[in-house]
C-alpha cells in the first residue's frame, strides 16, 4: 500500500495553482497536523496495513509547516516502513537549510522542489515567491544536508517560453545535483488567477519535443508522461505506482485515495477536516474501465 499525505498550506497562492491550498495561521497548522495523525492512525488500522511501500508528502507546500510538527507523523510511520522505503516531501525553494536538515533526520529521503523555472521574469509571471538564486541555493542545500534524490518541477507552455529560455532552464538543472525532473505543461483551471486574466498559455509542440529530446540526450529516462529520472534507480516508486494503478491511502484535507476499487474523497475545508478528520466527503465506486492501468512508458 502507498501513502499520500496532503499539507494544504502555502505562503501565497501561485497564479496557476488549482490545488486545495490555503494561507493560514500557525495555530491552524498545529491543529491540522494533530488531526492528520488521527486520520493516519484510523486509516492504517482500518485497512490492516502492515507496511507502506512508498510515502509522498505533498501540498500545498509542506515546507511551510515547521519540521517539529512532523515528528509524531514520522514516529508513527516508523512502525510501518522498511529502512529503504521511498519518502518524498515537497518543498518550496524558500525552505531553509535548517528545515531540510530536520526533515531529512526525521526520515524523508527524497525531496521535490517546485522551482518551475530559473528565469526571473517567468517566476514573477507564474506568481512564485522565490528567485533564481534562491532556487539554486535550495537545491544545493538539500544535497548538502544529505538528500541524494532531488526532484525539480518545471512548467512549460507559457506565453513567455521560447527555446533560449527553456534551454537555460534545462542546462541549469544539469549543473545541479538533480536526479529527477517533473516537466508539466501549463494548464489553466477555472479556480485560478490565470483563468481571470488574458491568455497565459501557449502550446508549442516543437518546444515540447525540444524539452523531451534534450532530457533524453542527457541520459534522463522518461517513465511516464511528465516524469524523467536520471537513471533507473531514481525513478520515483510512488509516481510509478500511480501509473501502475496501485492502491493508496490518502490523508489530509482534500486528499483523494484509491482503495478496494473505490476512490475516497476527504473534506476540503481545513477547519471542518480538523474537527472530524475521519469523515469522508464522498466515496466513488470505480468502474472496470476506470480501473484499467495506464501504460507505463519506457
Amino acid at each position: 500500500m502507498m501513502l499520500y499525505i496532503h499539507i494544504p498550506f502555502c505562503d501565497s497562492k501561485c497564479h496557476y495553482c488549482s490545488f486545495n491550498s490555503y494561507v493560514m495561521s500557525n495555530q491552524h497548522k498545529k491543529n491540522y497536523m494533530k488531526s492528520l495523525l488521527v486520520q493516519l492512525k484510523h486509516e492504517t488500522a482500518k485497512n490492516n496495513i502492515k507496511r507502506y511501500e512508498s510515502i509522498f508528502i505533498g501540498g500545498g507546500t509542506p515546507s511551510v509547516v515547521e519540521s517539529n510538527l512532523y515528528e509524531d507523523i514520522f514516529k508513527y510511520l516508523s512502525k510501518f516502513i522498511d529502512k529503504d522505503v521511498e519518502i518524498t516531501i515537497e518543498a518550496n525553494p524558500t525552505a531553509t537549510k535548517k528545515w531540510m536538515k530536520s526533515i531529512y533526520k526525521l526520515g524523508a529521503n527524497r525531496i521535490s522542489f517546485g522551482v518551475q523555472s530559473f528565469d526571473e521574469k517567468k517566476l514573477i509571471f507564474l506568481g512564485r515567491n522565490h528567485n533564481t538564486n534562491k532556487a539554486i541555493d535550495a537545491i544545493q542545500d538539500a544535497y548538502d544536508v544529505g538528500f541524494r534524490k532531488i526532484n525539480c518541477d518545471i512548467i512549460y507552455d507559457t506565453v513567455l517560453d521560447n527555446k533560449i529560455l527553456l534551454e537555460n532552464d534545462i542546462n541549469t538543472i544539469f549543473d545541479l545535483p538533480i536526479t529527477h525532473i517533473s516537466a508539466y505543461s501549463l494548464t489553466i483551471d477555472k479556480n485560478t488567477n490565470f483563468y481571470k486574466q488574458p491568455k497565459k498559455q501557449k502550446t508549442d509542440i516543437k518546444l515540447t519535443k525540444y524539452i523531451f529530446d534534450k532530457l533524453s540526450k542527457n541520459g534522463f529516462i522518461q517513465y511516464e508522461i511528465s516524469n524523467f529520472a536520471k537513471d533507473i534507480s531514481n525513478i520515483s516508486k510512488h509516481n510509478l505506482g500511480y501509473w501502475q494503478f496501485k492502491p493508496y491511502i490518502a490523508v489530509g484535507a482534500g486528499a483523494v485515495g484509491c482503495i478496494n476499487n473505490q476512490r475516497v474523497y476527504m473534506q476540503k475545508d481545513v477547519v471542518k477536516y480538523i474537527q472530524n478528520p475521519i469523515l469522508y466527503k464522498d466515496i466513488e465506486v470505480l468502474s472496470a474501465k476506470s480501473q484499467t492501468s495506464f501504460q507505463v512508458l519506457f
